[in-house]
This record gives C-alpha cells, structure tokens and sequence, in this order.
C-alpha cells in the first residue's frame, strides 16, 4: 500500500468553533465572539457598542476603522453563533471517545489565546484556561490520539484587536511569542505538531478574521504579514530549543488554480494567482522575501519595518512541514465577464468540467494531487494535509441515521489521490485529516446547516437542540478506511 507506516488518519477542529463556554472559567473575548450568525448570502457582521450604549455593526469583510468611542461588543440585535459552538468544552470526554471508536490517530485542535490570556497582556496566564487543555491532551492521549495544536486559529483577543488593530502592530509579536511559551512550557512534552497561524494567507480577503485587523490598507497587510512571519520563525526557533523533535508547521488555504485558457493573458493572471498563495509559503518555508514581493512592494511605496536581527531570525526560524488545507481549485482568467462561483472564502470563474457543492465550492480531488506535487516539488518539505471535507445539508432520519453517500464519496476520490501523489509522484505526506469531523460552526459563514462533520450534533440553525451526538454512515465508513490503510 502507498500510504506509510505512521501515516496519520484524522481529523480536524478549532477552538472558536466548536468549544463554546465563550465566557466561562476566565476567558477573555476572541474577535470570532462578537462576529454574529450568518449565512451564505448574508455576511456575518462585527458588532459592538459606543460610549452611549447605542449598538453598531458592519460586515465582517468592510473596510471600518473603530471610532474612539467605540468597542467591539455582544449586542441583542444579533445571536453569535461561537458562543455555544457544539458544548465541546464540556462533552470532549463523550467526543474523543467516538473518535477513539472510529479509529483516527490525529485530531488537530486549537488553543484559544484568550482563554489563556485574556486580553492577551496579562502578567500571567490563565490557570484554569492551561488546565482546560491540559486535561483535553491527556484524554486524547489516553486513547493513542496524537494532538496537533494550532496556536493562532482565528482567534486573537479582542482587546489586541481594539488597542493595537492586531497584527499590523509589532507589539504582537512579543505578546504572542509569549502566548507561545506559555504553551510549549505546559503542552510541548505531550505534543509533538504544531501549526502557527492557521490559513495565514487569509489575511488577504479576511484581515479581520486572520490577523484581528479593521481597516487595512496595503501597508497594513504587508505590516501584518511581516509580523507574522517573524513570531511564526521565532514560534519555530523557540520550540526546536525546547524539545528537538518537535514538528512545527505552516499552514495556507490551496484552492488548486487553473489558466481559463492557454491565453497568455489568462496565464499571466494564473501566474500572479499562484504568487499570492505562494508568497507565504516561500517566506516561512525558505526564510526569505520573494523577489516578486519585493519589487511590488517596491512599486507601491510599502517599507517593511525591519529591525536588526529580523532578518536572521526568519531565516533561522523555517517551518519543519507545511499544512495546508485543500477543499475546492477555483480557475482565473483576464476577463470581468464570465460567470462566477463560490470557493474556501475566494470567488472563481466556473469550471466547466467540475461538480459544485451547495456552497458552490467546485469539487475538484484530482486538484488535490496536483497541490501535493506543486508543494512538493517547490519545497521539498514534508507536507501534511490538515483539512479537507465537504460542507452539506445532512438529513436526520426518523430512526436516526444520516446517509452521507455523498461526503463518502468526496473522501474517498480525494484520498484516492493522495495514494497517488505518494506512489507515483514521490510526494512526503505526513497524514490527512477531515475538516470537521465532527460538525461545528462553519467560520466563513457562521452558519450551522453547512455540516462537514462525520458526527452528527443535533442542533438547529439557531442553536436549539438536544446536541445529542449521531455517527453518520461517513463515521463508519471512515473507520474501515483507517483500518484498512
């Protein structure tokens, strides 16, 4: 078989979306908390409150500065979705032993960083917010479940959010380096995989969601991109003194691109395309700037704000794998006038030759084979695909089944390909894990309907329900693949 030994069959959550318990036991506020439910054609808005007590609110992808009267805020007018997520922070005993059942060996988990700071500029940390995850670590331990931790899963403070507008300020940097030390001193002899900022390249279309910022401009985001990179090098640098084997990852969204045509224009435009994605890897993977980057930065007037030593340190501080998370491949073409469709929180031109999902997401898995060449081609580093799954309306039957044929049968082409990027592309591929395997609370949407778990929680759009757990005919399915491979 392909697929090598230790090969790790799993799954994949995050904290803001399915914990839940968003104010209990010392926890802070995280910008995914004041972001209210929406939908596919409804955005989800940020929320807060004035001086006066009046609400206000503005879609998460809006170009809005708060105004100094201002703070983000629950409000009545809308309901957050992030607040309840599935109970996970209460039932994760009942939760692990049903993934134990199904036989995975990874579950990739987040650390929310104001459960352990919560405001993220506390002199010390959180005890019961270390002693929550603690105690998480040890039952996935005890049923041979090896833990992956993403540090930064959308989910900075809202406090960094409102006093230093996220990332584009370099004072995150120290704060997260020591979030990052906090962890690694408590969780790091336990847990070998990490992941620094969860699909960095986000901040792109959601600087809000990626890097706590509101109102961006071009100098904010390269700011907060450069700092990034330099706390996920320095993230590296520190975990590698710490424990020698750790492995610490990157992790980027890879929709799989395609020219429309073989026009050089439409190829021109795929070529920038793939810079845009690849310019996050080719800084945390090769410890530099891309001389594309540079020179674009160069035309429009950005300085990067570069201190000494800065340099060293991205340099020294590259990534042991990279994680990525592949769902859809969108195409692009020089052309404003053709039809559109929806992908991973990107829009693509319509493929002619592929299925959509619901969402409009194009179902694509040879364009998985294809992002684990490409990736390993250009860097020749271990890669580890750390989400993949399909958002669908579920039907609960009367007897309490659910038939997922149709997630069965996106799992099964996709991982199909993989077999093939291993043996006959020669590709390193650490291990594969299910986006949600269990449902949750979509991010981009904030919805509930949109299920990708291989668990059933019963709960309704609007929260209601018994959250009583059901495997669903994928859960079963899942479990004689990993028996089987």
């Amino acid at each position: 078989m392909a697929f090598p030994k230790g090969f790790l069959w799993g799954g994949a959550t995050a904290a803001n979306q399915l914990e839940g318990a968003y104010d209990q036991d010392g926890k802070g506020l995280s910008i995914m908390d004041v972001l209210s439910r929406g939908s596919n054609r409804d955005p989800r808005m940020i929320t807060g409150v004035n001086e006066d007590g009046e609400c206000f609110e503005f879609p998460m992808g809006a170009t809005r500065h708060l105004k100094e009267n201002e703070s983000l805020a629950c409000v009545d007018i809308r309901d957050y979705p992030n607040h309840q997520g599935i109970d996970f922070y209460h039932r994760y005993p009942e939760d692990l032993a049903l993934l134990a059942q199904m036989g995975i060996r990874c579950l990739r988990i987040s650390i929310a960083w104001s459960r352990i700071f919560p405001t993220g500029e506390e002199k010390m940390p959180n005890e019961e917010g270390l002693r929550y995850y603690e105690r998480l670590i040890d039952e996935m331990r005890k049923y041979h479940i090896e833990p992956m931790i993403t540090l930064s899963h959308y989910e900075t403070p809202v406090a960094l959010c409102e006093k230093y507008n996220g990332w584009a300020n370099r004072k995150m940097v120290e704060l997260f380096i020591r979030y990052a030390r906090v962890c690694f001193e408590r969780f790091l002899p336990k847990v070998k995989y990490w992941l620094t900022f969860n699909e960095i390249n986000v901040l792109e279309y959601y600087p809000y969601m990626e890097a706590g910022g509101l109102g961006y401009d071009e100098c904010d985001l390269a700011f907060a991109a450069y700092h990034q990179f330099l706390a996920s090098a320095m993230t590296v640098s520190l975990a590698h003194e710490m424990r020698k084997d750790a492995m610490i990852g990157c992790m980027i969204t890879y929709p799989c691109l395609y020219p429309y045509s073989c026009h050089p224009q439409d190829m021109l435009v795929y070529t920038k395309g793939n810079r845009s994605t690849y310019f996050y890897t080719d800084v945390m993977c090769r410890g530099r700037y891309p001389s594309y980057k540079k020179k674009e930065y160069e035309r429009k007037g950005i300085n990067l704000p570069v201190q000494e030593g800065d340099l060293e340190k991205l340099k020294t501080g590259t990534v042991d794998y990279i994680g990525f998370s592949y769902y859809t491949s969108n195409v692009v073409a020089s052309s404003n006038e053709l039809e559109t469709t929806s992908g991973n929180m990107s829009q693509s031109v319509k493929n002619p030759y592929l299925q959509r999902s619901e969402w409009g997401w194009q179902i694509d898995p040879v364009g998985l084979r294809i992002t684990l060449s490409n990736l390993y081609e250009r860097y020749g580093l271990p890669l580890f695909i750390v989400e993949n799954g399909l958002g669908a309306k579920d039907v609960l039957e009367k007897d309490g089944t659910i038939h997922d044929e149709y997630r069965i049968e996106y799992i099964r082409r996709h991982v199909e390909e993989i077999e093939k990027a291993i043996e006959d592309d020669g590709v390193e591929v650490l291990g594969y894990l299910v986006w949600g395997i269990i449902d949750l609370v979509s991010a981009s949407t904030g919805e509930f309907i949109k299920r990708y778990g291989m668990i059933h929680v019963e709960c309704d759009e609007q929260g209601n329900g018994s959250l009583i757990r059901r495997p669903k005919d994928s859960f079963y399915w899942y479990r004689d693949w990993i028996a089987k491979h």
